[in-house]
């Protein structure tokens, strides 16, 4: 009788505290309830290839604030760089599997999803960031971004890597002469590997997780990207000379995978769009500062900085001109004339 009692007694008081709402679990779900709507706590896993000294990871973590803030921590971000995911076309894989979240690569290997992106792969093409950014607000820049929603993919806004620059161990580049016989890095994208042919250049593609040692067992001679990612990939341990080539003005894509973003409600879709938006503008901020205070650093670590001439860029220019050409309808010849277009007017 007595463990009869005592059985009822503690149904009751489990009873009671079920009424009064003394599980911790009911009342976090009640909390995330409010905040995402559908009592559900989502993860983004965002990666990137770069590491946690770059502009572009600040950015990150910028946008990982915006989210959970606005979300009252209903969407949290895990945030992971230097590659620990993957290279930007693993992860723009996994976006499309919908086995992870977010990544942020360059336009040039989003070429092999969307043909169009490789508009910006065409050298020389901007003359300065403000034209670049123009064009990357206009409507043809936007448009390419919706292109990216037939690839099970969400383009939320353009970031930036900046203008690639030339490095390698071997001698200071100059002219379009210089370039001749260097074994130079490249990302897997056709145009990039055609232009540095036509450049007289042996460009060798590969993941950039690769590069740093590619460079120090002499594998390849050098490679391009802009002064912050040389800087503070520490390149200069292994290579001599930098030039301002300038030869391509690459953005960054801030991408969400498809099958994330429509699982989430509307209000969440628009926190994390403008999240991305205003992250970005952090990030291109502090990009455009690193850059300049990179490329004193780089000199100051003993690499060779040489100036390329006004006359010396024309005649690289008129050397990748037949390339340009060449995969103007693979590119998709519409967009090109767009593009070009745009750069005209932001350029008046």
């Amino acid at each position: 009788m007595k463990k009869l009692l005592t059985l009822l007694a503690a149904s009751l008081m489990i009873f009671v505290l079920a009424a009064c709402g003394g599980d911790s679990n009911s009342s976090g779900a009640e909390g995330n309830e409010s905040a995402s709507g559908d009592g559900e706590t989502k993860t983004i896993r965002a990666g990137i290839g770069l590491n946690d000294q770059h502009p572009q990871y600040k950015g990150l973590l910028k946008f990982k604030e915006i989210v959970e803030e606005k979300t009252d921590g209903a969407i949290k971000v895990e945030t992971y760089h230097s590659g620990q995911l993957g290279d930007d076309r693993t992860m723009t894989e996994a976006l499309q599997l919908g086995t992870q979240e977010v990544t942020i690569p360059s336009t040039a290997p989003l070429a092999n999803f969307v043909p169009e992106f490789s508009v910006f792969d065409i050298p020389f093409l901007f003359p300065n960031e403000e034209v670049a950014d123009e064009v990357l607000a206009s409507d043809v820049g936007q448009g390419l971004l919706e292109k990216l929603e037939s690839q099970n993919l969400v383009g939320l806004a353009y970031w930036e890597n900046g203008f690639r620059d030339l490095t390698n161990s071997k001698r200071a580049v100059a002219t379009a002469e210089d370039f001749k016989g260097l074994k130079i890095r490249t990302m897997e994208n056709d145009l990039h590997l055609e232009a540095f042919k036509a450049l007289g250049a042996n460009p060798t593609p590969m993941a950039f997780t690769e590069l740093f040692t590619a460079m120090q067992q002499g594998t390849v001679d050098g490679q391009e990207n802009p002064y912050a990612t040389i800087y503070l990939q520490k390149f200069y341990e292994v290579q001599d000379h930098v030039s301002n080539t300038h030869h391509i003005y690459s953005p960054f894509v801030f991408l969400m995978s498809k099958e994330f973003f429509d699982g989430l409600n509307e209000d969440q879709q628009k926190i994390v769009t403008d999240a991305a938006k205003e992250a970005g503008k952090h990030q291109i901020k502090l990009n455009r500062e690193a850059n300049e205070k990179y490329l004193k650093s780089l000199q100051e670590e003993g690499m060779t900085y040489t100036e390329i001439t006004p006359e010396a860029r024309e005649e690289m220019v008129k050397k990748v001109q037949p390339v340009i050409e060449d995969f103007k309808d693979d590119i998709g010849a519409e967009t090109v004339d767009k593009v070009y277009k745009a750069v005209e007017e932001a350029t008046k």
